[in-house]
Parts: C-alpha cells; sequence; structure tokens
C-alpha cells in the first residue's frame, strides 16, 4: 500500500466536514484534487470510505471504521513532529528526577502540571522515597537531579541549592496527654517519649530523654498518631488525610520550630540541564506561594 499521511488528512476533513468541496475550501485546494486524494485512497485500500450516492460525503461502515484508524495515525503524525521539533529546539529527551515522599503533595502536583505543559517531548521518570534515598538516587546516578528535605549538609557528593522552605509544628495524637494540655512546656516535652527522623546530619532537637528513631516521615507522623509520643512534624504531612483527624498541633510555650528547608541536589560536574533549572526556579516560586 502506498497511502500518504496527506491523504488521511483530507479524506479525515472531508469526513469531519460532511463535504469534499469544504474540505478543499479549508485546504485552499481545488475539490477535485480533494476528490482524486480520496480516490486513490480508496483504491489503495480496496474499500469505499464514502458513499457517493448522495449530495454529501457519507462514510460507508468501512470509511466510519478506517476514519477512526486515520484519527490515531494522524495523532501520532502530530506527536513525532512536535517531539522533533522540540529536540531541534534544544530540549532535553529524558530526565529522572527524585522527590521526598514527604514535599507538599500539591507543590509536587504543581510541578509536575506545569513540568509536562512547558515540556510536551519530554520522557519523564520520577523516583520517590525518603530524603535519605533521594540523595541516594543522585549519589548512585539513578536520577540527575533530587528534591528532599535539607537535613543537613549533604556532603561533597553532592551540588545543592536551596529552594524554599515548609512550616513545621509540635504534634502528639489526639489521645496522647499532651493533646489534652495547653501551654505544653519543654519540660513537658521531656517527660515523653519523641519521635525524631533519623538521618545523617539532621538537626531534629532531642528534647526528651526518651527517643525513638524512623527515617520515614510519614512512619513518624504514623506512630504519633497512635499515641505513641509528640514529633517535630512538617505541616503539610499532619495535614495530610490519613494523620489530620488523629493528630493535634500542641501549643507548645516557648518552641517554635524551624522552618524545614527544601533543597535541589545533584552530582558536582554534572550541571543540571536546561528542564532542571526550570524545574527548580518554578519550585522555588511554588514554595514561596506563585
Amino acid at each position: 500500500m502506498q497511502w500518504t499521511l496527506e491523504q488521511l488528512r483530507q479524506f479525515a476533513l472531508a469526513a469531519e466536514l460532511g463535504s469534499f468541496s469544504a474540505a478543499a475550501r479549508r485546504l485552499g485546494k481545488a475539490q477535485s484534487a480533494v476528490s482524486t486524494a480520496v480516490a486513490l485512497l480508496e483504491a489503495d485500500l480496496g474499500i469505499a470510505l464514502f458513499d457517493r450516492a448522495g449530495r454529501n460525503a457519507a462514510l460507508t461502515p468501512e470509511g466510519e471504521v478506517m476514519l477512526r484508524e486515520a484519527r490515531e495515525l494522524l495523532r501520532q503524525a502530530d506527536a513525532f513532529d512536535r517531539r522533533a521539533l522540540a529536540f531541534s529546539a534544544g530540549q532535553q529527551a529524558r530526565l529522572v528526577i527524585a522527590l521526598d515522599e514527604a514535599l507538599p503533595y500539591l507543590v509536587i502536583g504543581k510541578l509536575l502540571v506545569d513540568t509536562a505543559r512547558r515540556y510536551p517531548a519530554l520522557e519523564l521518570t520520577q523516583l520517590n522515597g525518603t530524603a535519605a534515598e533521594v540523595a541516594d538516587f543522585v549519589r548512585d546516578g539513578r536520577a540527575q537531579a533530587g528534591f528532599h528535605f535539607d537535613h543537613g549538609d549533604p556532603g561533597p557528593d553532592y551540588a545543592h541549592s536551596y529552594l524554599g522552605s515548609v512550616a513545621q509544628g509540635v504534634y502528639a495524637g489526639r489521645r496522647h496527654p499532651l493533646a489534652r494540655q495547653r501551654g505544653v512546656s519543654r519540660h513537658d516535652l521531656a517527660r515523653h517519649r519523641q519521635l525524631v527522623m533519623q538521618m545523617q546530619g539532621a538537626a531534629y532537637p532531642e528534647l526528651s530523654p526518651s527517643v525513638w528513631r524512623s527515617d520515614s516521615i510519614y512512619g513518624i507522623a504514623a506512630m504519633a498518631a497512635d499515641g505513641l509520643g509528640w514529633a517535630i512534624l512538617p505541616v503539610n504531612i499532619a495535614e495530610y488525610e490519613s494523620f489530620r483527624v488523629q493528630l493535634r498541633q500542641l501549643d507548645c510555650e516557648g518552641l517554635a520550630p524551624a522552618a524545614l528547608g527544601v533543597r535541589m541536589i545533584w552530582k558536582p560536574g554534572a550541571g543540571p540541564g536546561e528542564a532542571e533549572r526550570w524545574m527548580r526556579a518554578r519550585m522555588e516560586r511554588l514554595l514561596a506561594g506563585k
């Protein structure tokens, strides 16, 4: 078969408009040129696409089926052209990013939506994990860039850029004794088990002699919700649907947890590409509420 995409376009347009002459006017061609192109397509396929008994270009049953096939082929051809144009303009073909599972869902969701609009040709792979796992993905070369909460100096294995911060609070399960108390002091906190995020270089203050640790912020929140202790948590985690009802923010006297920084990391000497640089700037704006 020797059919062409141009023949498919003329066939699809004639079917959409219900007229060879209307399709010809839309394309700036003579009606005979469109009629001939469709007739050659029919001859090549060996089937009649239109019933020409009436005044309008009505599709045959076979034509209705082939129209769906033609539209899908044309869609794929247009996507092929758009991707080639994007690559010829210098856009990246592939990008692997690692995302901290604890980052605000709405921020990450908006970042990905905006990235899809900005780079429609990009083939994106998203890896998710704890802040430590994000760092490992980048160090091991599995991801070109990582976005995670800042838990201290990342060390010489990474280049990094500060992006913004997320507010934190002190939380306990709604049935925990501290949740029923007004004006919780540091002394009160020290009387109960503290649940602490465990990560190399972490800067979480330990205010109780009794400490349980986890490398998952969701694990910390789940233990707090179960009444196993109190914890300093990013506000977005405490307000997550699974924890919103079970957790209570404590009214702590003289203790306002510092906001938790968010950063982007990448391997030194492998500077971020144009897409990563754009994502870094977009994340900064999103964290700032813009």
